[in-house]
């Protein structure tokens, strides 16, 4: 997480812990010509428009006072989806033995795309087994992980 990320996250935390909000991630960049701070909040009963809503109106006013920031931005207050962006050791911990989707930047055996259930993870790999087949990859072949959700069974994590 850069800095600017883990200040918005603890500026937003008080008032994500009283509403009950899970503050899923906060990614700060470049979208275009355009900066963007978005933050992706979750619930177990799931996100409304008004949760989005209120965290914005909320964290706004204090985020002008409290970043330094030189540069414009766009603030986005969303929920976190069914299907999550997995960027971190949380996130990873949060999916173990769950589906997930491995997007490579190169393709191993003519395939960039690989799914399987994850099964262990450090700072240099991922596993994932997939087919009855567990597939290692180096952390820096991954261009994006996300986990994948069960339509079927209308769950998954």
């Amino acid at each position: 997480m850069k800095p600017i990320e883990k200040k918005v996250y603890e500026l937003v935390l008080p008032y994500a812990d009283v509403k009950g909000l899970e503050i899923y991630d906060v990614i700060y960049e470049k979208q275009g010509k355009d900066m963007y701070l978005s933050i992706y909040i979750d619930k177990a009963e799931g996100v409304s428009i008004e949760d989005c809503e209120n965290l914005s109106n909320y964290i706004d006013p204090i985020l002008d006072k409290e970043l330094e920031l030189k540069e414009q931005y766009f603030l986005e207050v969303s929920s976190s989806g069914l299907e999550k962006n997995i960027r971190n050791e949380e996130h990873l911990k949060r999916f173990m033995n769950s589906n997930i989707q491995i997007k490579l930047f190169k393709p191993i055996n003519k395939n960039k795309d690989y799914e399987g259930i994850l099964k262990k993870f450090n700072e240099a790999e991922i596993t994932i087994n997939c087919e009855e087949q567990d597939y290692t990859f180096k952390r820096t072949d991954i261009a994006s992980i996300k986990s994948v959700y069960d339509w079927e069974n209308k769950g998954g994590n």
